[in-house]
């Protein structure tokens, strides 16, 4: 029997919207979920001690920053849940959207998410730094003369990518089989098929390159996990859709990685806002029903949502904690800059309707002076509350479907919270 496997409790007639359970090693999660980011074995400040509260089921981790940082403790530890001292279910990300990150979309602030005005048929050498969009930009700390003494800090060719540490300068290789080799280090639940995330602005023909060779690369991962029998029985493996904003491309690569035989799948790469929905729908109409699956790097409010009605059962996102460092609230009347003055004498909660740890014990006013005054407090309490936000909001959304209100609570949560 595979270590992962997926239930589904409840459909919604006429809609790919279901809630299920996903079944793993160390313990079940209910879907719709969040799956908090955890790059570095690290939720960005909240101890793990606190992820029960917070509603945190499942974690993903980052393969490319864990390899360069801390691969043999972690291995030592027994794995990444271990290491970081939770117990339940784990992920590992493949490291390439490292490959976007830091190739193609080095130095620009490109997310995986097109603005709409941009003009979806500019190839490649005609990008654009995206400065509206800047939740998926590569890091914004870099020693300049580390970042141009290669040209490039990733190098793609057909066997895998080659790249400098953004740590050391240090010269490193990934392929589809060293990927999947790291990623049995790392001890996850589940791991991901190597692939290839492009820049959304890319022209037809790169997205179409980029998702052939992703698509071996994904034979190639499979081969590499189903091969090591230890590591097959105790770990998934998920295989990555590509083809960026076309769906041409986005059904072509759904159907041929569901003829491979992965536990689950992933939904990766770039796309416009606009397309989201349509391409969603029909790439998950492509994929096996009875197998989970997970949409990378996207967890917006309204995102879910979207994604939820087009079959995704789980997400991550890095926003909840990256909007709380820097003093952005979810808040179910829309988000919020709590470092603003008006909220200096504020002694309501974060959010009238939340349940979390933070809102029953601290006020705005409280949190605003935190941040107004540079304790580290402020970013933790404020990230832990997001994070909170959106696990909450996956479950209310499994809620509902189990008991056929999902219509109703969609559009009165949508009302509310887009009415600031």
């Amino acid at each position: 029997m595979r270590p992962i496997s997926f239930s589904i409790e409840k459909e919604i007639p006429g809609s790919l919207a279901r809630a299920g359970i996903l079944h793993t090693p160390h313990g079940e999660v209910n879907t719709p979920a969040f799956v908090a980011v955890a790059t570095k074995a690290n939720l960005k400040g909240i101890p793990s001690v606190h992820f029960k509260e917070l509603g945190v089921q499942t974690i993903i981790a980052n393969t490319y920053h864990l390899y360069l940082s801390g691969l043999d403790a972690v291995e030592k530890a027994g794995g990444v849940g271990k290491f970081m001292g939770f117990s339940g279910p784990t992920m590992t990300d493949s490291g390439g959207f490292q490959v976007f990150s830091l190739g193609v979309g080095f130095g620009k602030k490109i997310s995986k998410f097109l603005p709409e005005q941009k003009d979806p048929t500019k190839g490649r050498d005609e990008r654009e730094p995206n400065s509206l969009l800047q939740d998926f930009s590569a890091p914004a700390v870099w020693d300049e003369d580390l970042a141009t003494s290669h040209g490039k800090l990733a190098i793609i060719d057909e066997e895998g990518v080659s790249f400098t540490s953004h740590l050391d300068g240090t010269f490193h290789r990934f392929t589809p089989e060293r990927s999947v080799e790291i990623q049995h280090r790392l001890g996850a639940d589940i791991i991901y098929a190597f692939d290839e995330c492009t820049a959304p602005t890319a022209d037809y023909d790169y997205q179409k390159e980029a998702a052939d060779r992703t698509h071996r690369w994904a034979a190639r991962s499979l081969k590499s996990h189903r091969g090591n029998i230890d590591k097959n029985n105790t770990q998934g493996i998920y295989g990555i859709v590509q083809g960026g904003r076309f769906e041409d491309l986005r059904i072509e690569s759904a159907k041929t990685i569901a003829a491979m035989d992965f536990d689950g799948f992933g939904i990766g790469g770039s796309f416009s806002k606009h397309d989201i929905l349509g391409i969603l729908d029909k790439v998950n109409r492509e994929l096996p029903k009875e197998k989970p699956r997970h949409l990378l790097g996207i967890g917006e409010p309204e995102d879910i949502f979207i994604g939820v009605e087009s079959g995704i059962d789980t997400f991550d996102c890095v926003l909840p904690t990256r909007n709380g460092r820097n003093g952005g609230i979810y808040t179910s009347r829309g988000k919020i800059q709590i470092p603003n003055a008006e909220f200096r004498e504020d002694f309501s909660s974060l959010d009238k309707d939340c349940e979390c740890i933070v809102c029953k014990n601290y006020t705005r006013a409280y949190v605003h002076h935190l941040f107004r005054t540079h304790e580290m407090l402020g970013p933790i309490l404020a990230s832990m509350h997001n994070v909170y936000f959106l696990t909450n909001l996956t479950e209310r959304i499994r809620l509902s479907i189990l008991d056929d209100t999902f219509k109703v609570f969609r559009d009165d949560f949508l009302r509310c919270y887009q009415s600031k």
